[in-house]
């Protein structure tokens, strides 16, 4: 596996919309500016690239053809020292056939930051070009006032600052920020509280993979899909997988996990992490998305922890897409400590 050099002081941030970007829609608009004025003020400099401010794409900044040369120019380029997505969106998929990734992966390697639809990047990353990347907060993110700890534990990590990771003590069911007030803070009003399928006091250890569920379903089967390479290549760590998903319901979960297991992508699974799914209180058929969960996964028999601190209910865990990592579990925490190797 390839890991990126860490962000110096007074390095370079990058930031590219291979998905949404932040043109005028509010509050990312808002959120991305107040963004930049943090990493500046930090000593940062920043380089925006051209689809972030655009808006004529489906799906998306623009067409797929601009927003993969953009990837391009800024992963083989020396544009930037680390990459950051201005955000997630809905189509970044179609970016896939103008991407080049065998320069990618012969250009030097940099760290990319982005989740949601970015899944397309943070898992292609490592297993098309061996390269890990951060799947974790968009750039709008960091714009908010006050910026929540999840946000410096993924910049700490960027910076080579901190490799481990401890879930938070309140989570986010109902978000604040709007046009009115884009820079509000996380709206933390739910207590933590994990689900473990194999014990509350448990370890584990493997490569990690993974991202949102409704993106690698998406990928599962098409001519990106290199998850077999990938499970043979580090059969000897077994694959720890950390899923999360943004528009499926408990039906489509169920539907989604099984096409996985039937392309072949858990044959090397040591473990599951699930973050808060965004149906989160959604029923069907007497089936909400955990309980999907757990009815197509515990046939593993492997350790299944869910409602974690990953995806679109914020805060989240920064979660390093290729590098090996040791998870703790102990009664209501769960920690993840990362190896480079």
């Amino acid at each position: 596996m390839r890991y990126p050099e860490f962000l110096q002081s007074n390095g370079r941030i990058g930031f590219i919309a291979p998905s949404f970007g932040c043109a005028s829609l509010e509050p990312y608009k808002s959120r991305f500016r107040s963004a930049l004025d943090f990493f500046e003020e930090q000593g940062y400099s920043t380089t925006v690239g051209p689809c972030v401010s655009l808006e004529d794409g489906f799906g998306k900044s623009t067409s797929p053809e601009k927003c993969g040369a953009e990837i391009n120019d800024f992963f083989t380029k020396d544009k930037s020292d680390i990459i950051i997505s201005a955000g997630g969106g809905e189509t970044m998929c179609e970016d896939l056939d103008f991407v080049d990734f065998t320069g990618i992966a012969s250009a030097k390697p940099k760290w990319f930051l982005g989740y949601s639809d970015n899944t397309n990047l943070t898992f292609t990353l490592p297993t098309l070009c061996d390269t890990a990347a951060v799947y974790g907060p968009c750039a709008s993110s960091f714009g908010m006032r006050p910026v929540h700890p999840y946000l410096m534990d993924a910049f700490d990590f960027l910076c080579g600052k901190k490799n481990e990771f401890k879930n938070y003590d309140l989570w986010e069911i109902e978000g604040k920020a709007s046009e009115e007030i884009p820079l509000a803070p996380v709206n933390a009003t739910e207590p933590f509280k994990l689900e473990s399928i194999g014990g509350q006091n448990i370890s584990f250890s493997g490569r990690m993979l993974g991202g949102c569920l409704d993106i690698l379903t998406v990928l599962c089967g098409t001519k990106y899909d290199k998850v077999k390479e990938f499970n043979e290549r580090y059969a000897d760590d077994g694959i720890i997988w950390f899923l999360e998903s943004c528009d499926l319901n408990s039906l489509s979960t169920a539907r989604s996990l099984w096409q996985l297991e039937n392309a072949g992508w858990f044959e090397k699974v040591k473990g599951f992490l699930i973050g808060r799914p965004m149906h989160y209180n959604e029923n069907i058929m007497g089936l909400d998305c955990r309980d999907a969960t757990i009815r197509a996964l515990k046939k593993f028999n492997v350790p299944i922890i869910l409602d974690i601190d990953l995806g679109h209910l914020p805060p989240q865990m920064p979660f390093i897409s290729g590098a090996v990592g040791e998870v703790n579990v102990s009664g209501n925490s769960i920690s993840v400590r990362y190896s480079l190797v």
